[in-house]
């Protein structure tokens, strides 16, 4: 319950956080304590899911919009999904419906970085092509902001 109460969770990262705080109490024991059996971990996991505390899609859209809030693209989401054990259509779905403007994202986020007029070289154009790929942004959104700021 503590750390549902710190921030939503999905199943698979609840699952390895609860598998690796009985590990670690067992070892602080200095004692034969098993971790918790499977079997109870996942009566636990689907009691939490039956009452509304653990809940993948809800986990999935707050987390999309709190990392797009950081200033991390679409690709960097849906790697980050992927690692804390959310199905790759599930991802999909998600960021399908979801009303982030990503290209958007990008050119607030290039202009905080570089300033406003955006440089127009190439050589800087490529600077803010790198750092927006990094971020994980597509390359859709990247070239939609060079067509705008071009206009």
């Amino acid at each position: 319950m503590r750390i549902l109460a710190q921030r939503d969770h999905s199943r698979d990262e609840l699952k390895r956080k609860l598998q690796l705080s009985s590990q670690r109490a067992a070892w602080l024991k200095q004692q034969d304590n098993e971790p918790i059996p499977d079997a109870l971990l996942e009566k636990v996991l689907d009691w939490c899911q039956e009452n509304g505390w653990l809940n993948d899609e809800r986990f999935t859209e707050r987390f999309i919009h709190s990392r797009a809030r950081k200033g991390y693209g679409p690709q960097r989401v849906r790697m980050e999904l992927k690692q804390k054990g959310i199905d790759r259509d599930a991802i999909h779905q998600a960021l399908s419906e979801t009303e982030v403007d990503w290209s958007q994202r990008a050119a607030e986020l290039a202009k905080r970085k570089f300033g406003e007029p955006l440089p127009q070289t190439w050589a800087e154009k490529s600077k803010i092509q790198r750092f927006l790929l990094s971020k994980g942004f597509m390359m859709e959104d990247i070239q939609a902001i060079f067509r705008n700021s071009d206009d």
